[in-house]
């Protein structure tokens, strides 16, 4: 007898296998994937591919070997509802006349949330929801926080020694982390929106903060310099016309150092200054938003990573350990004001992974939600 929450979880697990091809090249869209199948057999398969090119279910149509009315589709998100740069979704299932729809998780965007559902069902169409809904979500966390909560999810990233050291006295970093791992990071780069790195970081070791040692898009730079007291001449604001790049700055920065920096293409982003040379993270966050920037990978030193910390707006954190000791050194984390274990900041550890000879850590604070 044929059990169909398995054969459900195995079509599902491929469509999140497609969603993902979509990665780095969807955002602010979902990345999303669809499966149709019939009598054990898939007979189409289609997923995002790029933001204002078909959805899931449209590719997976068109790639359908035979007719799939009476088929049943598996797809990792609720079908849209709403005209933006394509039709709705949901339209083109109903006229498909599918026997019935399988959903890993319902749409975040309050446009679409639970609409699409309810339309199919109103059709007439029977509709699963909820299988592998934990993974169907995790796929997404940025566009699920970016719905919920209006802002951009933040990871941040760094590479240490097995002594907790990014860097040693003299503020050599070059390199912790093997080439491997390099390209992991370069990788993760190309899956965000933008990056960003503080004043410190780019004096210390001019970065390009680009994806070269990978395939990939380079995401939107930024560099955090209350005062914009960096040259123009560093290799971040050299290549501004080829590459986007801004820098966040206080409202009341130089006039004439701000139009230095628009010469070379630079956008400053005036953002509110806490305290001499601290800018409100929450506002740049809030300002990036309106962008539709909805995943920042935080690459920046000690005092960028412990500001982040501090003000409770890390999602995830990603930790490139290398075997090795650095000993007297800089640290990744700065004062936290713990003084007691008890209010130690703890982290769920999802995923290891290994690259050449460094472990890599990807955690998120325990009772975080996306």
């Amino acid at each position: 007898m044929k059990n169909t929450k398995t054969e459900d979880a195995i079509y599902m697990k491929r469509a999140l296998k497609l969603a993902r091809r979509g990665a780095g090249k969807v955002s602010p869209n979902p990345m999303v994937g669809c499966v149709i199948a019939r009598g054990g057999r898939i007979i189409g398969e289609g997923w995002h591919a790029c933001v204002g090119e078909d959805h899931a279910e449209i590719n997976a149509i068109k790639n359908a070997t035979e007719p799939v009315a009476g088929a049943t589709f598996y797809i990792t998100l609720e079908p849209c509802t709403h005209y933006g740069r394509t039709p709705p979704c949901v339209d083109r299932l109903i006229h498909e006349r599918p026997a019935r729809v399988v959903i890993g998780v319902e749409d975040p965007n309050p446009v679409v949330k639970g609409k699409g559902i309810a339309r199919l069902r109103q059709n007439g169409i029977p509709v699963t929801v909820g299988v592998l809904a934990e993974e169907c979500r995790d796929l997404n966390a940025p566009f699920f926080k970016f719905m919920s909560q209006g802002l951009p999810f933040v990871t941040i990233k760094y590479a240490q020694s097995l002594d907790g050291k990014i860097a040693t006295l003299t503020g050599d970093a070059r390199w912790i982390s093997s080439p491997d791992a390099r390209k992991f990071a370069h990788a993760l780069r190309h899956l965000h929106d933008a990056i960003l790195v503080g004043r410190g970081t780019v004096s210390t070791d001019n970065p390009e903060l680009t994806t070269r040692l990978v395939k990939g898009k380079n995401p939107l730079r930024i560099v955090l310099d209350a005062h914009l007291n960096l040259p123009p001449s560093m290799h971040v604001f050299a290549t501004a016309r080829e590459i986007p790049t801004m820098v966040a700055a206080s409202r009341g920065a130089s006039e004439e150092k701000k139009g230095a920096l628009a010469s070379l293409g630079v956008e400053v982003l005036p953002v509110r200054e806490v305290k001499p040379g601290y800018l409100d993270l929450r506002e740049l966050l809030h300002l990036l938003a309106e962008r539709h920037i909805t995943s920042l990978l935080v690459e920046g030193g000690s005092e960028v990573i412990t500001s982040f910390l501090r003000e409770g707006l890390v999602d995830r954190f990603i930790v490139i350990v290398s075997p090795c000791l650095v000993g007297e050194g800089k640290s990744a984390v700065g004062d936290l004001g713990t003084r007691h274990m008890e209010e130690a900041k703890r982290f769920t550890v999802r995923r290891l992974l290994k690259k050449g000879p460094d472990r890599i850590f990807i955690l998120e604070p325990r009772g975080s939600e996306t």
